[in-house]
C-alpha cells in the first residue's frame, strides 16, 4: 500500500459529509427520565411562560416600592398587614398604598406590589402592622412571569446533547417525551498477531489490546452504541468476513492496526473492497494519524475507517473524523477550547496538520500554561498524562514560547 496522495483532516471530512450525503441519522422518542446523554433531534421551544406568574425569591413583604423610599435602619416605615400568601396556592390579596403583604420565597407576587422587602429588614410592630427598615427599588426581589423563559422562546436547540439541566429546563416546560437521535451503531476490530487480552500476561514480542478498550470508551463519550467488539489476528480472509458480518448492523465499522505499509497490513484492501466506491482517503496529512483509511458502502450504508495501530493517534483520528461527523450530522456544537499560552517553542511537521497533547497549568498571575506531552504515538500514557491537544497548521513551522493557543478536550 502506498500512502502517497493523502488527504487533508478537512478534506477526509468533506469525503466522510459527501460519501454519507442520504445517510440521515435515525430519530427516536424518549421518555425524559432516560434521555441524558442523547442528542436533542429538533429545536425544544417554551409553550409557555416560565414562571407563569410572577414570584418572590425571598421571605419578605410585599410592597410598592415608592412606600419604603426613604426607610431606614433608624427610620422605619410602617404599612399595614393586608394578610399572607400561602405556598403553593394563588393570592387574592392585593397591595395598595400602605399597606403589605407578607409573601415566602416562590410565592405569588400580589397584585399592585412592585418590589419585596426581605423579612431580615422587616419587624411586627403589631398583628396588623409591620415596621420596614429598607428602601427597595421597583423590582426587587421578584421574579417576572417569563423571566426564567418566554413563550415561543427556543430554549434547547437541535443537536443539544441532554444534560441533567437541560433535563431540567424540559420538566419545567412540562415536556416529558423527546425526540433525539439515534445513536450510530459501531463495530470495533483491533488486529494483530500481537494483541492478547488485557487479564493475560503478554509473553515475548506481545502487548495488552489497548485501543478495542480505548475506543469503545470514547465511542460511549461521544454517543455511540457499541453494536459488538472483535479482536483479530493478521489475516486477511479474516478481517474480510469479520467486517463484511459487522456491515450488516453496523451504521461505522472502525478497525484499528493493520493500515500501515507493512506485510501484513491488509485493512486498506479489504475496505477498497467492502467499499462500494473503494476507499476514498489513503491516508491524512496529520501527525499522528497519517495511515488511516475511509470508506463508504452504500448498499448496507456502513462507513468503514481504518485506524492507526498506536493508540493515542487511534483515538485522536476517531475524535476528529468520527466524533466531528456525528456532531456535524446532528447539529451539535464545535467544543469550546480553553485559551492557553504554550510553555516553549514547539516544531510542526512540515506540510501536515500537528496535533500536538498538552496538559495544561494556572500560573499565579492567573494565565493557563499549554505544556506539551511528548511521547510517540504507540504509548497510551501520553494520552493519560494530556488535558487536551493543540492543533498547528499545515502552513506553521511551529509555535513560538508564549504563543496563544486553542486547546481541546480529548
Amino acid at each position: 500500500m502506498r500512502l502517497l496522495n493523502v488527504d487533508t483532516v478537512e478534506e477526509a471530512r468533506q469525503k466522510m459529509i459527501s460519501a454519507m450525503e442520504c445517510h440521515e441519522p435515525e430519530t427516536i422518542e424518549k421518555e425524559l427520565l432516560d434521555a441524558k446523554g442523547a442528542t436533542l433531534a429538533e429545536d425544544i421551544c417554551a409553550g409557555e411562560n416560565v414562571p407563569f406568574f410572577r414570584r418572590s425569591t425571598v421571605d419578605g413583604y410585599a410592597v410598592k416600592a415608592a412606600d419604603t423610599q426613604g426607610a431606614g435602619e433608624s427610620i422605619p416605615v410602617f404599612l399595614n398587614i393586608a394578610g399572607e400568601v400561602e405556598m403553593g396556592k394563588g393570592c387574592d390579596q392585593t397591595v395598595t398604598s400602605g399597606t403589605c403583604v407578607y409573601v415566602p420565597t416562590g410565592g405569588m407576587i400580589p397584585e399592585g406590589a412592585d418590589g419585596v422587602v426581605m423579612v431580615e429588614y422587616c419587624e411586627l410592630f403589631s398583628d396588623s402592622q409591620a415596621a420596614i427598615y429598607q428602601s427597595v427599588p421597583v423590582g426587587a426581589n421578584i421574579v417576572e412571569a417569563g423571566d426564567d423563559m418566554k413563550e415561543g422562546e427556543i430554549v434547547l436547540k437541535r443537536g443539544t446533547k441532554l444534560t441533567p439541566q437541560s433535563i431540567g429546563v424540559l420538566a419545567a416546560l412540562g415536556i416529558t417525551r423527546v425526540r433525539v437521535y439515534h445513536p450510530w451503531r459501531i463495530s470495533i476490530i483491533s488486529t494483530g498477531d500481537e494483541l492478547v487480552a488485557p487479564k493475560e500476561k503478554p509473553g515475548p514480542g506481545q502487548v495488552r489490546d489497548i485501543n478495542t478498550y480505548g475506543i469503545y470508551a470514547m465511542s460511549r463519550q461521544l454517543g455511540f452504541e457499541v453494536s459488538g467488539y472483535a479482536v483479530l489476528k493478521d489475516e486477511r480472509s479474516l478481517l474480510f468476513k469479520t467486517a463484511e458480518k459487522a456491515m450488516e448492523n453496523s451504521d461505522i465499522v472502525v478497525v484499528s492496526g493493520g493500515s500501515s505499509q507493512g506485510k501484513k497490513d491488509e485493512t486498506n484492501s479489504v475496505i477498497d473492497e467492502l467499499a462500494s466506491e473503494g476507499a476514498f482517503t489513503h491516508g491524512l496529512a496529520l501527525k499522528p494519524g497519517k495511515p488511516t483509511i475511509l470508506g463508504y458502502d452504500k448498499p448496507s450504508k456502513t462507513l468503514l475507517v481504518g485506524l492507526p495501530g498506536h493508540p493515542a493517534a487511534a483515538m485522536l483520528v476517531f475524535k476528529l473524523l468520527v466524533g466531528w461527523l456525528w456532531r456535524t450530522r446532528t447539529g451539535g456544537k464545535e467544543p469550546y477550547p480553553w485559551t492557553a499560552e504554550i510553555s516553549t517553542n514547539l516544531p510542526a511537521a512540515p506540510g501536515k496538520l500537528t496535533c500536538q497533547l498538552v496538559h495544561l497549568e494556572r500560573m499565579e498571575d492567573g494565565r493557563l500554561l499549554a505544556c506539551p506531552v511528548f511521547g510517540r504515538s504507540g504509548l497510551i500514557s501520553t494520552l493519560s498524562r494530556a488535558d487536551g491537544y493543540v492543533l498547528i497548521e499545515e502552513n506553521k513551522e511551529g509555535l513560538k514560547k508564549g504563543e496563544q493557543v486553542s486547546v481541546f478536550e480529548i
